[in-house]
């Protein structure tokens, strides 16, 4: 993880277990809590990297309920040698 989400988290953190301490998880409203946070999730099959794109195109195309175990290995290590480069 990058430090400065784990920095972020940790300040999201900080700041929602004070506010809890002193007013209680119950009195806040879930659409206020969720209106608070600041910056979004990052969605996988979105991003514009290619090995990215090469991975979500093979997790896409795979049938699993009919894939074998030696079949379902052989895809894993396929998926592996894509991100290493290898």
């Amino acid at each position: 993880m990058p430090k400065s989400i784990v920095k972020r988290s940790n300040e999201i953190l900080k700041q929602l277990e004070s506010e809890n301490r002193q007013e209680g998880i119950s009195s806040k409203p879930v659409k206020k809590i969720a209106s608070a946070a600041e910056g979004y999730q990052l969605n996988f099959f979105q991003l514009d990297d290619p090995v990215l794109s090469q991975v979500r195109d093979e997790i896409k195309n795979l049938d699993v309920n009919n894939l074998t175990p030696l079949e379902a290995l052989n895809k894993l290590s396929k998926v592996k040698k894509i991100i290493t480069g290898k």
